[in-house]
């Protein structure tokens, strides 16, 4: 990782490649501890091509709190890289003002105090405002969309992802790339990209499972600004491992590095003058295709949901992570000459809520979307008194609730939840709504079962999660984050190998250490079995939570984790 002054003074003498981050001038603003909306929008316009990316919506139409992960782990070379590096250290890195704005945006540090302080961040109708900004400076822009958009809210799942195809039409979105939008199964994928999208679904990776050929379109050609830009296409590669194989059996995907190099080489060969990946990969495994896939300019990198504020460089392409939720929008200018990348410039826009006002046309259309649902989705089941939070790479709070609900509800001695990282945060005093619910538990796949699993077993699941997350190679990082669990306390080791890294393992109310050829009775969600049987998870937490009335949570210390 090169350091932030370098980076500021950044060029790869082998290419030419000039970059400059906008981000130290919005670090001179949160010095200030003041922020409007057009110094959050400042961009002294570079070369003659501009990309605009967003990712990781999770179906999150309006303002939100998102607690960025306080841990979050690297293994192998990437141990100590970005996105490896939260807090303090990620503070420090990035030459932050600790208590700042952007530090509150990138860290989980001081969280609920400077949430109340500086506010919610995203709401598509703040992101169109910024993304109509950028367009009347760069007509010529180019908005892309990495996936995970029509998935993660109630009425995205109540509307089968309608509501978010809408609003991003209406966006004006130029290409989309994806991965939970495949839950919704392929017919009604089909349904959407044949007849509502009014731009490309680019998947270069999916192909017919039958007769082993691409599928959909693997990239497009823009011509923008005099400048021919292929966009290709990297939807999630490990989709019937992460999801229910069952929802879209016609397709198979993969990384397929061949593929996509005979791509590259394919848009090459057309006579581009710039070449952009759009992926849901993930930041890791896209570090690690861009040093094996040779001519890629610009990977804009989904799945992870980091946000980085600096380009990461590797060779002679830029890798650009814009976080999740909605909360930051990314502007990429470059300048394109003689068919190569010359520089670039680029910033990451924090979309603080109470600063950009929101574009008229899109909250019309998103108050139009909730409209038929708004009784449901705003009554209140509960309060908490305690900072509700997911991301990381163990149990988050909103995940310690979701263990105790099923707990409780399905009778349980030990209750697993799934490391997805998607979901809102909610902040102490806030009342806890249908909604917010939704926000963490909705999908198409949600019924709580309940069965028997020996020690055995449950050891098995631990470590192939655990394998998913911290296998040194990226290309096997195939999963979210770990498992969360209720009712079970283990010790995990991240440098130790398959087989070895999950060890003590016991049952949390009463210490006894779990016995391989024992049974336990165990309750949990998201199972990619076809049939699952059992009670909708948002169903259960709600009536836990009804039944508590205020939700007061004891700090998790379940999980040991050790080899960091």
């Amino acid at each position: 990782m090169i350091t932030r002054r370098e980076f500021l003074q950044a060029s790869v003498a082998a290419s030419a490649i000039v970059g400059l981050s906008g981000f130290g001038n919005w670090s001179r603003l949160a010095a200030q501890q003041a922020l409007t909306q057009d110094q959050l929008l400042q961009f002294d316009d570079f070369g003659n091509v501009t990309l605009i990316h967003i990712t990781d919506i999770h179906a999150q139409l309006r303002p939100i709190w998102f607690r960025e992960p306080e841990i979050n782990l690297g293994v192998g070379g990437a141990k100590g890289q970005p996105p490896h590096v939260t807090g303090a250290d990620f503070i420090k890195m990035f030459g932050l003002k600790p208590q700042s704005p952007e530090a509150y945006a990138l860290t989980h540090e001081d969280f609920t105090a400077l949430g109340r302080a500086y506010g919610r961040m995203g709401g598509m109708d703040r992101v169109a405002t910024v993304v109509k900004a950028i367009r009347a400076a760069r007509p010529d822009s180019i908005l892309l969309d990495g996936g995970d958009t029509w998935h993660g809210s109630m009425t995205s799942f109540l509307t089968k992802g309608q509501d978010m195809v809408n609003v991003m039409n209406a966006l004006g979105t130029d290409a989309m790339t994806s991965h939970w939008e495949w839950t919704y199964g392929t017919e009604r994928v089909k349904e959407i990209v044949e007849g509502e999208l009014n731009f490309p679904f680019l998947g270069a990776n999916i192909f017919d499972a039958e007769w082993d050929e691409p599928a959909f379109e693997p990239y497009k050609i823009f011509e923008r600004a005099g400048q021919r830009i292929a966009v290709i296409g990297q939807a999630f590669p490990y989709m019937p491992i992460a999801n229910p194989r069952w929802m879209f059996p016609e397709y198979s995907f993969g990384i397929r590095e061949e593929r996509m190099q005979q791509v590259v080489d394919e848009v090459r060969a057309a006579g581009v003058d710039l070449v952009v990946c759009l992926s849901h990969n993930g930041f890791d495994v896209d570090k690690k295709m861009i040093g094996r896939v040779k001519g890629i300019d610009v990977i804009l990198t989904g799945h992870t949901h980091d946000a980085v504020p600096e380009p990461v460089i590797v060779g002679d392409t830029i890798l650009i992570a814009s976080g999740s939720n909605g909360k930051f929008v990314s502007r990429v200018d470059l300048d394109v000459r003689d068919g190569r990348m010359m520089g670039f410039r680029h910033k990451l826009i924090p979309i603080f809520s109470d600063v950009i006002a929101p574009d008229p046309d899109m909250a019309a259309l998103i108050e139009a979307e909730r409209e038929p649902f708004k009784a449901d989705l705003e009554e209140q089941v509960g309060t908490t008194e305690s900072l509700l939070y997911r991301r990381g790479n163990f149990n988050g709070t909103w995940d310690d609730l979701i263990c105790d609900a099923i707990r409780s509800e399905r009778d349980a001695q030990i209750a697993m939840s799934p490391g997805v990282r998607w979901g809102p945060s909610l902040l102490p005093g806030d009342a806890i709504t249908r909604e917010d619910i939704h926000n963490v538990t909705s999908m198409t796949y949600g019924a709580c079962y309940r069965t028997e699993m020996t020690g055995e077993m449950l050891k098995t699941i631990l470590e192939d999660v655990a394998d998913n997350l911290f296998n040194p190679d990226p290309y096997y990082q195939q999963g979210g984050d770990m498992v969360r669990v209720g009712g079970l306390g283990f010790a995990i080791d991240i440098g130790k190998p398959i087989g070895e890294r999950i060890t003590d393992m016991v049952l949390s109310d009463t210490g006894a250490a779990i016995e391989a050829a024992k049974s336990y009775t165990v309750a949990g969600w998201a199972s990619v079995n076809e049939g699952t049987e059992g009670p909708q998870i948002w169903d259960v937490v709600e009536s836990h939570i009804r039944k508590i009335g205020t939700v007061r949570l004891e700090p998790n210390t379940s999980v040991r984790v050790t080899g960091i």
